[in-house]
């Protein structure tokens, strides 16, 4: 989350999210049309373009010195393409690829998956483990976990009754949230085993479609926006921990009286009762419109980051403790000339509490830079395998150095 890339009728566009005032384009290329998938290996140089002009056809750039490093053709249209630092997915409707991304070598085919029209997959940013989910069921919300190191079926999850509609993992790789078409009822799967760890209810009045699930880089939040005007932020906690030991509140023996009540009620209500409600939301000035969600840390603080197909971006503060409704601080727009839009509403903040900013003070548990190596000079020189309808590279893709890779926490 410390960079937006986005795809317009004439290029794509990168920008740092290093800020909030301020929203720096990086980058911005008019050389091909229509994009509509454009992704980039963290801060790195290397960026993956696919557009509505070639739509069976994958580009790999490094921008910063404008040259393409290869270009992949495949035998029906790219529908997604998630890459992490040890492997390169390209998704199409009934079979998915897995690349190795030092050389792009091509390193297993799985195909015939179920139809996946809207090419729904995840993939661990963790490299060391490379997690793949996608859908293991047309009609209902199964899950297929793939290993991307080690090229086998992890496990199979049945997650949801209906077909999923959005996956996602946390910064680790160890847990995956999932949601149905119909985007009631969110859930959290510890990974490689498949356990349920939670279960969030988003809404119950109407159906709704996700469109974004995102954790935050800690794992203690958990966010679900859709076609609807309201974002939600879940809390990963478990506040049952000492169920086994007697209560020492009067709160905490009626939860549990709560508890045993549930036993003797039908298993749709109780089920319903045990389940957690948002933690913080956000109400969207728009609706209909699709969005992807970001929770990130921006200048030391905790942040909810909204883009709307309209080309806006909206930067929220997120109370950590108390949750509630969030506060827009800033929107910028991010089709014009990269100068920003003044909420003119929230141009004074009110000043943070103590509490609010000590919160956020603590180390992150991720991994640095210095401990997760990226690519090498001298890694992946073999030449991919002859696959007719593949062109492969011809030399291994290198960025310019180690340093190109930035810390995975914020």
């Amino acid at each position: 989350c410390s960079s937006l890339a986005i795809g317009t009728t004439t290029g794509y566009r990168l920008f740092s999210l290093s800020s909030v005032e301020q929203l720096d384009q990086i980058h911005e290329s008019n050389e091909i049309p229509d994009v509509y998938i454009v992704e980039r290996l963290f801060s790195s140089s290397l960026v993956v373009v696919v557009s509505h002009a070639k739509p069976q056809q994958m580009n790999v750039y490094h921008f910063k010195k404008g040259t393409e490093i290869c270009n992949y053709s495949y035998s029906s249209n790219i529908l997604s393409i998630r890459l992490n630092r040890q492997r390169l997915i390209v998704c199409l409707e009934e079979s998915i690829y897995i690349h190795n991304i030092k050389d792009m070598k091509l390193l297993k085919t799985i195909l015939d998956t179920p139809p996946n029209t809207t090419g729904l997959c995840a993939l661990s940013i963790n490299h060391a483990n490379s997690y793949l989910a996608y859908p293991g069921s047309a009609t209902s919300g199964e899950i297929a976990l793939y290993d991307g190191n080690t090229l086998k079926t992890a496990c199979t999850i049945p997650a949801h009754d209906g077909p999923l509609a959005a996956l996602t993992f946390n910064s680790t790789g160890s847990k995956l949230a999932s949601a149905s078409e119909k985007g009631t009822v969110i859930r959290v799967f510890s990974i490689p085993g498949g356990q349920k760890l939670y279960e969030f209810r988003r809404g119950m009045k109407r159906y709704v479609n996700i469109s974004s699930l995102v954790f935050s880089m800690d794992s203690q939040f958990l966010c679900a926006s859709s076609n609807t005007e309201t974002v939600h932020i879940f809390k990963l906690e478990h506040l049952t921990d000492s169920r086994p030991e007697e209560p020492p509140t009067w709160s905490g023996y009626m939860g549990k009286m709560f508890q045993a009540a549930t036993n003797y009620l039908p298993a749709q209500v109780s089920g319903m009762i045990n389940q957690d409600r948002a933690f913080a939301t956000v109400r969207l000035n728009i609706s209909g419109q699709r969005n992807i969600c970001a929770l990130s840390t921006i200048q030391k603080l905790p942040r909810l980051l909204v883009t709307t197909s309209d080309g806006h971006l909206y930067i929220y503060n997120l109370d950590p403790q108390d949750g509630g409704e969030c506060v827009l601080i800033k929107k910028h727009s991010l089709l014009g000339s990269g100068k920003m839009e003044e909420n003119k509403e929230n141009d004074l903040r009110p000043p943070l509490p103590q509490s609010y900013a000590a919160t956020v003070a603590r180390q992150s548990t991720v991994p640095s830079a210095s401990t997760v190596p990226g690519y090498s000079e001298d890694g992946g020189a073999l030449r991919g395998e002859v696959i007719p309808e593949h062109e492969f590279a011809t030399g291994p893709v290198c960025l310019d150095d180690e340093n190109e890779f930035p810390p995975v926490s914020i």
